[in-house]
C-alpha cells in the first residue's frame, strides 16, 4: 500500500453500535485494517497501519523532555484504536472515540491526502465553511500549484 491517496466527501450513517460503513475507495486505497485516533478540530483521524507506523515514529523523534510533545503522544497515540473492516465493509468505532468527536448518528468521512478524517455532519458543515479560503491559501505559498 505505498501510496494510498484518500479524497472525496462521503455521507454515511453509524448504527446504535457504533458501526460505519468505510466507503469501497476507502477500503480500496487502505486496506481491511486502520488506525482511528483522536484527531484535531474534534474529529476522528484515520490511518493505514503503514502511515500509522510513520506517524508514530515521527513522534518517536520528539523530545522526552518537552511537555507540550509528551501532551500531543498522549492524545494521538494514547486515544488510537485498531479497526477492522467486517465483512459488510463496516467499522467499529471505540465509544472514546465517539464520544470525542461528538459522533451519534449522521457523519461524514472525509480523504485527505494519507488520512481519512469523520466527522459529526453538522460539526463538519460548520468545519467546511470555505469563506475566506482565497486569502488563507495566498498565506501558504509554500503550496506553489
Amino acid at each position: 500500500m505505498m501510496n494510498q491517496l484518500f479524497m472525496g466527501e462521503y455521507n454515511h450513517t453509524m448504527d446504535a453500535k457504533g458501526r460505519l460503513i468505510v466507503p469501497a475507495k476507502f477500503r480500496e486505497a487502505g486496506g481491511d485494517k486502520f488506525i482511528v485516533t483522536k484527531g484535531l478540530d474534534s474529529c476522528l483521524f484515520v490511518f493505514t497501519e503503514e502511515k500509522w507506523a510513520s506517524v508514530v515514529a515521527s513522534i518517536g523523534h520528539m523530545s522526552l523532555t518537552n511537555k507540550d510533545a509528551r501532551s500531543f503522544s498522549r492524545f494521538l497515540i494514547g486515544g488510537a484504536g485498531e479497526c477492522e473492516v467486517d465483512k459488510q465493509g463496516r467499522i467499529l468505532i471505540p465509544g472514546n472515540l465517539r464520544t470525542y468527536a461528538h459522533l451519534e448518528k449522521d457523519v461524514v468521512l472525509v480523504g485527505v491526502g494519507t488520512r481519512v478524517e469523520i466527522w459529526n455532519r453538522e460539526a463538519w458543515e460548520s468545519a467546511s465553511d470555505y469563506e475566506g479560503i482565497e486569502e488563507l491559501a495566498e498565506g501558504l505559498e509554500e503550496l506553489r500549484f
